[in-house]
């Protein structure tokens, strides 16, 4: 059975681990918000603001479990934040995979300029000998 200070000590973690992760899920759903919104500034700037929550989070998540254990509770929503990152990591690599395609069939690719052609000729310029005495 918990004493007294024992209790206390349980709570005091579990406000120490509260609010860390409680603002890694701000950020989160801020995060969620820019993306949908296609705010690119917001984005950077929530990306930014959701990396510096996640460091802190962790490093009172390391220290909780140094000291003891983690409750089970906040265990499980800080593994349902980092899945949640990975979903929209996901998601924006796609939108940009996608993004990068678009771009490459509306602006193909110039050829590459070299000495010859595919047909063996030159790719110069008319005029233009290659000789230094021209």
């Amino acid at each position: 059975m918990m004493t007294t200070s024992q209790e206390q000590g349980a709570v005091q973690q579990v406000s120490e681990l509260e609010r860390p992760l409680l603002h890694v899920e701000e950020r989160l759903a801020a995060l969620g918000l820019a993306l949908h919104r296609q705010d690119a500034q917001a984005v950077d700037r929530t990306a930014a603001e959701l990396h510096a929550a996640l460091a802190a989070a962790i490093d009172q998540f390391t220290r909780a479990a140094r000291r003891g254990s983690v409750p089970p509770g906040l265990r499980r929503r800080l593994a349902l934040a980092s899945g949640q990152v990975a979903a929209q990591r996901e998601a924006l690599a796609r939108a940009t995979a996608s993004l990068d395609r678009a771009i490459d069939v509306l602006l193909p690719h110039q050829a590459s300029v070299g000495v010859y052609s595919a047909v063996g000729g030159s790719e110069r310029a008319p005029g233009q000998t290659g000789s230094l005495l021209a």
